[in-house]
């Protein structure tokens, strides 16, 4: 897609889309994000615990359950004076917002919000309210981050994504397609990839020759070995973006070398959209800390000392239905870098997985879900796998082999596992034609199904 285009796009077609169809105002806040990201981090930071102040503000006054629990504590806005003291504010999770959802959405809010529902990959659909503006700044937030990949408005990206649920009408259907058209968007339906049809995908990518390509990654991993083990190149897009699963470096470097082009990583969640991003030095995802809080979190609740933890959000706009210390249950690992691209937005090192995918042992041993990535990834004949744990003393592993698997790759899968955690568990090892996805069509490596 040429400049012109995009031009076009972001100072005709989308102002007219805002202002004369949705009288939204993604794109004054885009460019004051934009602006914003510059900043020094010290004066980020001040901008970033202003926000949150006036946030916290309008909790005590306008929402019972925080007004009710942080009276209970003896906590008032007043007392927090500074981001250490964030810390005294109790954590928010689901069963919390499962229980009080109504005593969740601010007084002056009620009946005019609008509402999302996670994906429920842990099997428990999650369903919140959120503002239009609190939206508006999400969208704003998240053209700002694909811009640090070199995706703007206007141009030619190709979805791998999830597709609709259930049979649309031929009406939304239309108007799904309309609206792709204009904004100059092709997607496809990673739910329905499979062996047999991975040639109808690269097909479509040749097809619509597109600038960007984002998908999960999930699917693009599995695109990706599929275009090196049939030595097919598909049309060379200027960057791949991955999201909706943690991005483990090989898989980078498979998918960077199927496709002939950079990859850039991302986190968010349904709840918040965009939370960090890589930019081109690759050196950390940047935190959008001029936009939410993010702490990391020991097992206590409090910031971990480790510069590791379960990730806790504060979306900093969403006055409605607000989250204030929301535990999604990821896990992440920050950094104490400072970018070489100058942007004052803090980084994180990496994006570890859910805290669920720890394996844990009856003799009392952690071990990180990103393990098994890391040992799986050099062992010959391992195309997907799967490792979940049901009992303490037990591991079940999945595997779907391809030509290269022999018998030494299963002794090389065993003495490796054993080396960690020595002999207080069972590894159950089985072969698999297919890993299904979760609901929401990613996929997860490893999974705990112990209670936490």
């Amino acid at each position: 897609m040429s400049g012109w285009y995009e031009r076009a796009f972001r100072h005709v077609l989308y102002p007219a889309y805002e202002s004369g169809l949705r009288r939204r105002g993604t794109l004054a806040w885009l460019t004051a994000y934009e602006r914003d990201q510059w900043l020094a981090p010290e004066r980020m930071a001040a901008l970033q615990f202003e926000r949150l102040k006036r946030l916290l503000d309008h909790c005590y006054r306008e929402v019972p359950y925080y007004r009710t629990r942080w009276r209970a504590l003896d906590i008032h806005p007043g007392d927090i004076r500074n981001l250490d003291d964030v810390a005294r504010l109790p954590p928010l999770t689901k069963a919390d917002i499962r229980e009080h959802a109504d005593e969740l959405v601010a007084e002056s809010w009620r009946g005019r919000l609008l509402y999302k529902a996670t994906g429920g990959s842990t099997g428990e659909p999650l369903r919140f309210g959120y503002t239009r503006e609190s939206n508006e700044r999400r969208v704003a937030v998240m053209w700002r981050g694909y811009a640090w990949a070199g995706s703007r408005m206007g141009k030619r990206t190709l979805f791998l994504w999830g597709g609709t649920v259930g049979s649309p009408s031929r009406a939304h259907q239309l108007k799904d397609r309309l609206y792709n058209a204009a904004f100059a968007r092709r997607m496809l339906n990673s739910f329905q990839m499979t062996e047999a049809n991975m040639a109808s995908y690269a097909d479509a990518i040749d097809r619509y020759r597109p600038d960007i390509i984002v998908g999960y990654v999930g699917p693009l991993m599995r695109m990706a070995q599929w275009l090196l083990a049939t030595g097919r190149t598909p049309h060379r897009a200027q960057a791949v973006i991955g999201g909706a699963e943690a991005l483990h470096e090989f898989q980078r470097k498979t998918i960077e070398q199927a496709f002939g082009c950079p990859v850039f990583n991302t986190y968010g969640c349904r709840e918040f959209m965009l939370i960090a991003a890589e930019c081109d030095q690759h050196s950390g995802l940047h935190v959008n800390a001029d936009h939410l809080l993010l702490e990391l979190l020991d097992a206590n609740g409090v910031p971990s000392s480790l510069g590791r933890g379960e990730v806790a959000i504060t979306d900093l706009f969403n006055y409605g239905m607000p989250f204030i210390r929301y535990v999604n249950g990821d896990m992440a690992t920050a950094s104490a870098e400072r970018c070489a691209c100058g942007r004052g937005l803090p980084l994180l090192r990496r994006i570890d997985g859910r805290v669920l995918d720890a394996i844990r042992t009856a003799d009392g041993r952690y071990l990180p879900g990103e393990f098994f990535p890391h040992m799986l990834k050099d062992v010959p004949g391992v195309a997907r796998f799967q490792l979940v744990q049901r009992q303490l003393e037990r591991l079940d592993l999945s595997i779907v082999r391809d030509e290269d698997f022999n018998e030494d790759s299963l002794i090389t899968i065993r003495r490796e596992v054993k080396k960690v955690l020595g002999d207080s568990i069972e590894l159950d090892c089985h072969f698999v034609d297919d890993i299904p996805l979760t609901r929401s069509g990613k996929t997860r490596v490893t999974i705990s199904e112990l209670p936490p």
